[in-house]
């Protein structure tokens, strides 16, 4: 019997499907530079985005200056944010992720070959997933799809989501094939886009 999904892991993936009914004042206020609305938005998604940038960093003192990194980005950002490709959450708790594995990064000097310019605000490998596949389906599903994982799909999702590691440093981490690594990696996402009803890329 496969261990419960990690509550960390759901929560986040969770909290990218919610969607606010004032989020379309939010936007708007956002990029009218109501400076009022960035500490609605702290209220809203720092708890969840400084416990995701730990995870990450696994530094409290540097989650916590990543966290307001991050929406000082967000504030910056405003005009760049499309609601058409999706909701607010999504993209607040993506850029905060990403100023996690940029802290990584720069703190490893690694180069990062098969990942996306950090610069993107959707990684190449959850664009489709974040943007389109989750975005407004209930929480139950997400909860759903995530259990039908097999734990090396799990793992190769989580690897990949909170430490932004590439194919061949899953490989070398776990001891796996890179073969195998990405043979996980491809069904897990199938089978996300499967029980999600979202179409998979020919």
């Amino acid at each position: 019997m496969r261990p419960p999904i990690d509550s960390l892991f759901f929560l986040t993936i969770a909290a990218t499907v919610l969607r606010f009914p004032e989020d379309a004042d939010v936007v708007r206020r956002l990029k009218s530079r109501d400076a009022d609305v960035i500490g609605e938005l702290y209220d809203r998604y720092g708890r969840i985005a400084y416990t995701l940038i730990l995870r990450i960093v696994h530094d409290r003192a540097v989650a916590e200056d990543l966290v307001q990194e991050s929406f000082l980005r967000v504030w910056n950002r405003a005009q760049a944010f499309d609601a058409e490709r999706g909701a607010l959450g999504p993209w607040i708790l993506t850029i905060a992720r990403n100023q996690a594995l940029d802290y990584i990064r720069s703190v490893q000097g690694r180069v990062w070959n098969d990942m996306a310019p950090a610069d993107s605000e959707h990684p190449a490998i959850f664009r489709d997933w974040e943007g389109q596949m989750l975005d407004g389906v209930q929480l139950e599903r997400v909860r759903t799809a995530l259990s039908r994982l097999t734990d090396h799909q799990r793992t190769v999702i989580e690897l990949a989501y909170f430490e932004g590691l590439s194919h061949s440093e899953m490989a070398e981490r776990i001891q796996q094939p890179l073969g195998t690594i990405k043979t996980w990696m491809r069904g897990a996402l199938k089978s996300l886009r499967e029980e999600l009803g979202a179409p998979t890329p020919a």
